[in-house]
């Protein structure tokens, strides 16, 4: 059966599908006399001015629809500053609520939520999470639901207490932190959700089904705001930053004596223009308190994407989000490109005048001189944000005996990024746009290799109708880069496209050329409501797209299709309270129509009544191809492969749980075999002290890895070989809650890894119809090594047709953070960082498995970093 006519099939089914309730509503009363105290307690002669909300809320997990375990009841109140809320959470055992406490959004134990539509765009939400142990949550909600962003930290306040009814909990939220309208009346939409942790059930106020197509549209109605204004919202909050670092001397090198310090400032702003425009502003910002990325070694062309960490660009992310495509991370945007390490490298002499070497000073990143957001959204639907941000210029320090010169290594660069959406008939119909701009000041031709400017631009749509069942959505980009004829080849010869392919008849390399442009885009219709659910997706990406200026682009050249369907099971059945089952089918091709990829999935998942959940998967791949791995050699075709994985997970709500998490995978002809296995241990032995150990892992034996393109007589050999590696690392996480403002936390993690290369061989026709057709093994007795490099000698004469370096590798790396964070009050931060590297082997002694491995950092001093960070934050 063919994949779309399988689509229309599934999609045209009749599916289960409960109907949500007609819409709630509450009306509110503005404040008379004096306002509650946010102390927890509803004593306050304030709350009697409006009724009790709620007490028939239903549930949404497990059972859903059916009544919970406990009521939930709710008051809200405003005045012209403020918006009061009660909850009352009622528990006949008040003993046994879970008072489980964790860093703000940790989301742990009992909780009750409520998500507010301000707006009234049935899109977009503000959503506070009030902990039973006092711990804040907040998130920014878009995409209906979609999208929740845990980096939106908004000011409020909240108190709790336990009674014998159950407990409550008081908040007060600043209307300055909501975004409305400037009219007479609102009428707001608003959800409550609870969670009752013992029971591992969530129970909502306006019942919105779990297969519902959507969320934000389907909010109850809030009523009853009269003579309210937008808040201008002023927000500054100045920092301080002194900082010392402690790390292995380098004899000679001025800029390695083991010890360095620093102090610096700089200054965050939040600053209301109107009622629906907010500009963020940050000067010479610090990141000094963010985690550290995970170790990773890279033995593929391509680049690695890491998760933005750093406060600034994740708080509001989901605003400037563009997807080149729903099935890969290529993106318009990526914020990690604003303040990367420098780009250019320091030229020197390694041996120097009178035979000593040259030293150039570290340089990790580079300096923001400052960035600002705008952002806006007004009342008839149309959002936009914007981001500008400038970079210095960057100069390697390099001393020669006593004398310093500098060499520009990164230019002076500005980043614009405009984004904006347009919502029509109730958000059913979205239009959108995003522009993204580099331009750099290159006086320098030693950077001439860089782009002179990058632009990239997209347009989004996406329609929904069956009550938001129902979709379809496409988005096309385009990009062009220009600079110099070194800049451009660079980018044609880039692991991104490698245009210089041999068996590349559909692009051509032009070393020429000056600028390059390129398209995008992707077709998506699908299903998202109902208990059968799933999409077909076409996308491509044409071989002169470029985004890595400013966005995340991993390789181009290619055209893709994709079918994912789900039925999923979100009632109880038998042993289970929620079941899932997948089926995925996938085909891409490079834009001369060659296959490369042909891959078909299935996989269940489900959680029983005894609250462990489980689930698997095999993924059968019929043709692999790439057209990257030779770096600019011919499309290389593999043998098929299958892999197999699964995972289990005990019950979360205990103090200690696991989840264990092996994978297994068979290349045929025995080319390939890749092992794993992760687990996760996880002990709460207080429910303010968390901490998590996670071990990993893996195997990799690949008889086709790349290893290095030499010439011998004329010809070109693309050298592969078998590769035996073995990674392991060890996540550690603690975290202790002093108090529900006031916190400790570890991460560190040993990281090693190890390969051996053996069986050496070239490739001579890389899409033979047989599988050893495609390559030509290098016999014992061509190959020499001394001092770390191997000599080949094809004919045996004693002279060697071309030499390689030995590929076999050994590296150990350890990464730790600790911060003390204290919000010692709302807004305004005090951290306390301590941050650790060490780098070292990874040594396999053999033997069995628990004394085989170990992290050697014996003759290597670590790098510490010891950093008092200081900021307040004004309200005015």
């Amino acid at each position: 059966m063919k994949p779309l006519t399988f689509l229309l099939i599934c999609m045209c089914s009749i599916s289960l599908y409960a109907q949500s309730d007609s819409t709630k509503s509450y009306t509110t009363t503005r404040v008379s006399g004096e306002p509650p105290q946010i102390d927890g307690v509803l004593n306050d002669a304030a709350w009697e001015q409006v009724p009790w909300g709620g007490g028939d809320f239903r549930q949404l997990q497990p059972d859903a629809g059916k009544e919970p375990s406990v009521q939930t009841k709710f008051k809200i109140l405003y005045d012209a500053k403020n918006l009061y809320i009660a909850f009352k959470c009622l528990d006949p055992e008040p003993s046994k609520i879970v008072k489980r406490m964790s860093r703000r959004d940790g989301f742990d134990g009992d909780f009750v939520e409520i998500n507010i539509d301000s707006y009234y765009d049935k899109r977009t939400a503000f959503s506070f999470t009030a902990s039973v142990s006092g711990v804040k949550g907040d998130e920014y909600v878009s995409n209906n639901g979609d999208n929740w962003d845990a980096g939106w930290d908004p000011i409020w306040y909240l108190k709790t207490s336990i009674d014998a009814e159950g407990w409550l909990a008081e908040v007060r939220i600043p209307l300055s932190q909501l975004r409305f309208a400037d009219k007479p009346e609102h009428t707001w939409g608003i959800q409550i959700l609870r969670r009752f942790f013992r029971n591992q059930e969530r129970s909502i106020w306006q019942y919105i089904p779990p297969n519902a197509g959507g969320f934000v549209h389907l909010f109850a109605d809030l009523k009853g705001f009269t003579g309210i204004k937008p808040q201008k919202q002023l927000e500054i909050q100045p920092y301080l930053v002194g900082k010392t670092e402690h790390m292995a001397s380098e004899k000679n090198n001025p800029f390695v004596t083991g010890q360095e310090s620093s102090i610096d400032v700089g200054l965050d702003a939040k600053i209301g223009l109107t009622s629906d425009i907010t500009l963020d502003l940050t000067v010479n910002p610090d990141f000094g308190q963010v985690e550290a990325d995970p170790s990773q070694v890279n033995l593929t062309a391509f680049r690695l994407f890491f998760q933005e960490r750093r406060p600034f660009f994740t708080e509001g992310s989901n605003t400037l989000d563009f997807p080149v495509s729903q099935s890969n991370r290529n993106s318009l945007f990526y914020s990690r490109r604003i303040g990367r390490q420098p780009q250019g490298s320091a030229v020197t002499d390694p041996d120097g005048d009178d035979g000593v070497a040259e030293f150039v000073k570290p340089n990790i990143r580079t300096t923001i001189w400052g960035a600002a957001k705008l952002t806006g959204k007004n009342k008839k639907g149309f959002s936009w944000g914007i981001l500008e941000s400038v970079t210095s210029k960057e100069y390697a320090v390099i001393d020669s005996l006593g004398y310093d010169r500098t060499q520009l290594i990164e230019p002076l660069t500005n980043y614009f990024v405009a984004r904006a959406q347009q919502d029509i008939n109730k958000g059913n119909t979205i239009v959108g746009g995003m522009f993204t701009a580099t331009n750099r000041q290159l006086d320098d031709p030693d950077l001439a290799w860089l782009h002179k400017s990058a632009y990239s631009a997209g347009a989004d749509f996406i329609h929904n109708w069956k009550e938001r069942k129902y979709f379809f959505s496409s988005r096309m980009v385009m990009s062009h880069v220009k600079g110099s004829k070194e800049a451009i080849a660079n980018t044609q010869l880039a692991s991104e496209r490698y245009f210089q392919r041999p068996d590349n008849d559909h692009t051509r390399f032009d070393g020429n050329k000056s600028s390059l442009t390129g398209t995008g885009g992707e077709l998506v219709i699908g299903k998202k409501g109902g208990n059968l659910v799933g999409n077909l997706n076409l996308a491509w990406q044409s071989p002169e797209l470029e985004l890595n200026d400013l966005g995340f682009l991993s390789q181009t050249d290619n055209l893709s299709q994709s079918i994912w369907v789900q039925y999923r099971i979100l009632n109880p059945k038998g042993i289970t309270r929620s079941q899932r089952y997948n089926i995925n089918q996938w085909r891409s091709y490079d834009f001369g129509f060659r296959n490369l990829e042909e891959g078909y999935n299935v996989n269940a998942h489900g959680e029983f009544k005894n609250f462990w959940q489980s689930g698997g998967g095999v993924t059968y791949i019929a043709r692999i191809a790439s057209n990257a791995d030779l770096r600019g050699g011919p499309t290389i075709h593999y043998p098929g492969a299958f892999y197999y994985w699964m995972y289990a997970t005990t019950d979360t709500r205990k103090k200690f749980y696991v989840n264990i998490n092996p994978e297994l995978g068979f290349g045929q002809e025995n080319y390939s075999r890749n092992t794993s296995i992760d687990l996760s241990l996880t002990y709460r032995p207080l429910n303010a002290l968390n901490i998590s150990v996670s071990p990993s892992l893996s195997y990799n034996d690949n008889q086709m890895q790349y290893v290095t393109t030499a010439s011998a007589n004329g010809q070109t050999r693309y050298v592969v070989g078998s590769i035996d590696q073995t990674t392991a690392r060890i996540t550690i996480r603690a975290t202790y809650m002093i108090t529900p403002n006031l916190s400790i936390q570890y991460y560190g993690q040993p990281f090693g890894t190890t390969g051996t290369y053996s069986d050496f061989k070239y490739i001579e026709n890389a899409d033979a119809g047989e599988y050893r057709d495609r390559f030509v093994t290098i016999p014992q007795n061509w190959l020499t090594l001394t001092d770390g490099e191997y000599a080949v000698d094809e004919d045996i004469d004693g002279i060697p047709e071309f030499t390689f370096y030995n590929p076999d590798f050994s590296f150990a790396q350890f990464r730790s953070n600790m911060v003390i964070r204290w919000e010692y009050i709302p807004g305004s931060t005090f951290f306390l960082v301590w941050t650790q590297e060490m780098n070292g082997e990874f040594l396999d002694d053999g033997g069995s498995i628990h004394k085989r491995y170990s992290f050697d950092f014996n003759d290597h001093k670590a790098h510490n970093i010891f950093l008092l960070k200081f900021t307040y934050r004004f309200v005015l």
